[in-house]
């Protein structure tokens, strides 16, 4: 199968009144980038959180967004600070007596007092937590790659479409060809009767003449890699998995026969067709960028 860069995946899990949603969309990309956001209470997750990520995905440039929420009654406790409570009120019944005022103090006063009451939240289980995070990332994942595999087979299905009509021109070209090096004698011929009107024409001097032209414009080595490129080509879309490289590769080969073919013709029609298979090459290398 074969996958687009492109996609968007979405997994949400709740257990234990914790809730965890992961969201992922992608690009194309030469290499796996991740870019991962996330609570801070989270954060030492993350290592982890991008190896898991780099098991399902081979390339393209991921941003990835958790949010958590933590509805738990024992998330979180309230403690006083024993020592500093104290020193609290040593010091207002210090000030009392210094300056002759009252110093009666109650609980209530005492506890709006800075940092004698300290939220303290509790930790959550690791493996627990990580349980679901696991679960929410693994979920996306496989989400995204449903949207990946969907673009891919359209990009497959179009690549195919227009490998074969790489491949007429090609045949086109390798047909015209000998019928090019075959008007060449003729017209030599002509040229050379019209020049020596009734004096005989040494055969040997119009075939050297015609090999000569024949060498200029062949093509024939770069008709043959080029159809073994375009099966290549169809064949490792048909084999699927991580491809995008070897696509790109290939279709570079591709497009310097094209060049070469174009640059060799002297005749109108191949260089149409020369035109065409460069178009054609060009649009599939840009449908290769976004192939993982």
């Amino acid at each position: 199968m074969i996958y687009s860069m492109t996609g968007f995946g979405r997994h949400e899990v709740e257990a234990n009144d914790r809730k965890l949603v992961v969201e992922m969309k992608s690009v194309n990309h030469r290499y796996c980038d991740i870019s991962v956001k996330l609570p801070r209470k989270l954060g030492y997750f993350e290592p982890a959180i991008r190896s898991l990520i780099k098991e399902h995905i081979g390339r393209g440039k991921l941003d990835v967004f958790l949010t958590y929420e933590d509805h738990s009654e024992t998330k979180a406790k309230l403690n006083y600070n024993r020592a500093l409570a104290a020193e609290y009120v040593n010091v207002l019944k210090s000030m009392g007596e210094e300056f002759g005022i009252s110093s009666q103090i109650d609980s209530l006063a005492l506890s709006r007092m800075p940092e004698v009451i300290e939220l303290e939240e509790q930790p959550a289980d690791e493996e627990e937590l990580w349980s679901l995070i696991k679960n929410a990332v693994e979920g996306a994942c496989n989400a995204l790659k449903e949207t990946r595999a969907r673009e891919g087979e359209s990009l497959s299905a179009d690549l195919l479409k227009k490998l074969q009509d790489m491949e007429a021109n090609v045949d086109y070209i390798q047909q015209r060809s000998p019928e090019i090096v075959s008007a060449y004698r003729a017209k030599l011929e002509d040229k050379v009767k019209e020049l020596l009107e009734d004096a005989s024409v040494e055969e040997s001097r119009i075939v050297m003449e015609t090999t000569i032209f024949a060498d200029k414009i062949a093509v024939d080595e770069e008709i043959v890699r080029l159809k073994s490129h375009i099966a290549a080509t169809a064949s490792t879309l048909k084999e699927g998995g991580s491809v995008g490289r070897k696509l790109d590769f290939i279709a570079q080969e591709m497009n310097r026969e094209a060049n070469t073919i174009l640059s060799k013709s002297s005749d109108l029609s191949i260089s149409d067709r020369a035109i065409d298979l460069k178009t054609d090459i060009e649009k599939v290398r840009e449908q290769i960028q976004n192939i993982e």
